[in-house]
C-alpha cells in the first residue's frame, strides 16, 4: 500500500512539473537572457522596457512600426526608453541627433522621419550641418539643435547610453531589455514580432514580482 502511495505521489509530482514547464511559454536561456547583474532603471515604481537601436540599422528600421504600435498600447506602469547604440564612428552623429531631439522634446515628430530619410530617401548626412538642415526642415529650431549636438548635455547622455549598452552586453540591434534584468533579441525570440511577445511575458513577470 505504501509502495503504491509512493509511486502515485511521484507520478503526481512529475505531472505538476510537466504542467509548470508547459505553462512557461518562454524560457530563460532560450527565448531571452538574464543579465548577470541587474542594471538600475529610471523609475523603480514602473516596469522599464528599453529599446536599443540605431538609425543606420535596417533591422531597426523594419522593427520601428511594430515597436511604436506596441508602445502606444502599454499601461501607465510601463516606462518605454529608447537608447541609440554607437557601433563605430559613423553611428555617433545619429545618436547625438536622437539625444538632441529628446532634449528638445521633438522625438515624436522626428524619429520615424530619420529612419525614412536614411532607408527610403537614401540620405547620407555626410556632415553635421546636413543633420541640422534636415531637422530644421522638420520644423525643429535648427540653431538650438545644432548647438545641442556637441553640448555637455548630449555628451552626458551619450556616455550614459554607452555605459548601459556595456552593462546590457549589447552586440547587435534592435535589442530589448526589460527592467534592467532581461535581454531579448530577434535571434532568441524568433523574429521581431516574437521579441515583443517575449517582452510582454517578461513585463507581466516583473509586474507580478513588484
Amino acid at each position: 500500500m505504501l509502495k503504491k502511495l509512493g509511486v502515485g505521489l511521484v507520478a503526481l509530482m512529475m505531472s505538476l512539473l510537466v504542467s509548470a514547464a508547459e505553462g512557461e511559454k518562454f524560457q530563460e536561456g532560450v527565448h531571452y537572457a538574464k543579465l548577470p547583474f541587474a542594471v538600475k532603471t529610471v523609475d523603480p515604481g514602473k516596469v522599464e522596457v528599453v529599446e536599443m537601436f540605431g538609425y543606420l540599422c535596417p533591422h531597426c528600421n523594419a522593427f520601428e512600426p511594430l515597436v511604436r504600435s506596441w508602445h502606444e498600447k502599454q499601461a501607465e506602469d510601463v516606462q518605454f526608453v529608447r537608447i541609440p547604440v554607437v557601433f563605430g564612428r559613423s553611428w555617433e552623429p545619429f545618436a547625438r541627433a536622437y539625444y538632441a531631439a529628446e532634449l528638445m522634446d521633438v522625438v515624436d515628430e522626428t524619429h520615424q522621419a530619420m529612419f525614412d530619410a536614411i532607408h527610403l530617401q537614401k540620405k547620407r548626412f555626410a556632415r553635421q550641418d546636413d543633420l541640422v538642415e534636415f531637422y530644421g526642415s522638420l520644423g525643429v529650431d535648427a540653431d538650438k539643435f545644432g548647438k545641442l549636438l556637441d553640448s555637455f548635455a548630449v555628451n552626458t547622455k551619450l556616455n550614459q547610453g554607452e555605459s548601459k549598452a556595456r552593462s546590457y552586453e549589447i552586440t547587435g540591434v534592435p535589442t530589448m531589455v526589460v527592467n534592467g534584468k532581461y535581454r531579448i533579441t530577434a535571434a532568441s525570440a524568433g523574429g521581431h514580432k516574437g521579441m515583443l511577445e517575449v517582452v510582454d511575458y517578461l513585463v507581466e513577470k516583473e509586474r507580478e514580482s513588484m
